[in-house]
């Protein structure tokens, strides 16, 4: 888990004398991570921000036409001001498993997001058909770049930005925070969208798709189904102040929590 300086002051706020982006799941979006790290860059000009995190809450793959595109471009990702993180989703959690040989999981993998994800890699779906579970994995691991499997084999588990955890999914209610099973810190839904407990900081989520980003007291959820609502949505932090930015054109728009 990254670390960034939690505060000892009253009130929620980020890691002193840092700035924050964090984005939602992008989910094979290019063309929308390229507006947002637009909005982004040009956001951290007008700020004048010098020391900048930009943290991706996982699942950067699947579901939308170019996750190979997308892993490539954050891979490669550079900018002088700005440190990423990169927290590892359920999608990339099953891609990584079936890499490491659990090819039962391909079919499933198909079904949710994985067909479109072998796309972008130049593979057609129905090659598939009627492979041997073998030779399909086969298929997948000479399509995916090496580089790309080491890439997602960097990704954290979670970030603590000051008074801000960044998961994928959420954590277990009542577990601190090293105590976490990765499961739940990647697939949890119910009993961590519904419960209201002060966890001592603010979770900053993504893998449950809203219309819009859900704030509540003790989490903020960031997941605004890019893929298909065409929405990619950051949440921006600089000490207790923060704001949305999103692929939409809205003006900025502060929040609370």
């Amino acid at each position: 888990m990254f670390n960034f300086a939690p505060r000892r002051d009253s009130g929620r706020a980020g890691a002193r004398g840092w700035h924050a982006y964090v984005v939602g799941d992008v989910h094979g979006r290019l063309d929308l991570l390229e507006q947002l790290l637009e909005k982004i860059h040009e956001d951290i000009g007008r700020r004048g921000a010098r020391k900048v995190l930009l943290a991706f809450v996982g699942d950067l793959i699947d579901r939308g036409p170019n996750s190979a595109q997308v892993l490539e471009r954050l891979r490669t990702y550079s900018h002088p001001r700005v440190r990423t993180v990169f927290i590892l989703g359920n999608h990339e959690e099953v891609l990584l498993r079936i890499l490491g040989g659990e090819a039962d999981l391909i079919t499933k993998w198909r079904w949710f997001g994985g067909a479109e994800c072998l796309k972008s890699y130049g593979v057609e779906p129905e090659r598939l058909a009627g492979m041997s579970d073998e030779d399909a994995l086969e298929l997948i691991r000479s399509a995916i770049p090496k580089e790309h499997v080491a890439f997602l084999e960097t990704f954290d588990d979670s970030c603590r930005f000051g008074d801000y955890l960044f998961v994928h999914a959420g954590i277990r209610p009542g577990v601190e925070v090293d105590q976490q099973r990765q499961s739940d810190l990647r697939w949890i839904r119910e009993p961590f969208l519904f419960d209201e407990t002060d966890h001592g900081f603010v979770v900053v989520h993504g893998h449950t798709i809203r219309s819009d980003v859900e704030i509540r007291p003790n989490r903020i959820g960031i997941d605004t189904g890019a893929y298909r609502t065409g929405v990619l949505t950051s949440l921006a932090i600089d000490g207790a102040d923060s704001w949305l930015l999103d692929t939409r054109g809205a003006e900025q728009e502060a929040v609370s929590c």
